[in-house]
């Protein structure tokens, strides 16, 4: 399943791919988190973190729909990509950025969020996606 979310912003004329580390005999399986009380659940337990997809930092919603949950590296990794994203805003790069997470099966935990920064009025775009699982 895949959800767009979309926001008019900041463009690099670059791609990036940031795989969320684990160990190397083990990917992390959250097929299992079905509901948000299960992914709540393990927020607790610090297996993972509560992040917005769309992030505040950058006009990003404070809405439930807006609200995610991902392994704690993810969300370092999102919160890296956000900062570059910033910059970019500031500098004119980009205005238009898309956020899409991609599903597997009924999981509440996103396989991968994709991203797509970009700007109206030139070619190319910074293409970032976080792997989680």
């Amino acid at each position: 399943m895949v959800h767009r979310l979309t926001l008019l912003l900041p463009l690099l004329l670059a791609a990036i791919f940031v795989g969320v580390p684990g160990p190397a005999s083990a990917k992390p399986d959250f097929a299992h988190v079905t509901s948000r009380d299960q992914a709540e659940a393990l927020v607790a337990t610090g297996a993972l973190v509560r992040i917005y997809l769309f992030p505040i930092r950058l006009g990003g919603p404070k809405r439930k729909a807006n609200i995610s949950y991902v392994p704690p590296e993810a969300g370092a990794a999102l919160d890296q990509i956000t900062g570059t994203l910033q910059r970019f805003t500031r500098e004119g790069l980009v205005d238009r950025l898309e956020i899409i997470p991609e599903y597997r099966g009924t999981s509440f935990v996103p396989a991968r969020i994709n991203m797509h920064a970009t700007h109206s009025g030139q070619e190319g775009g910074f293409h970032p996606s976080i792997e989680i699982w």
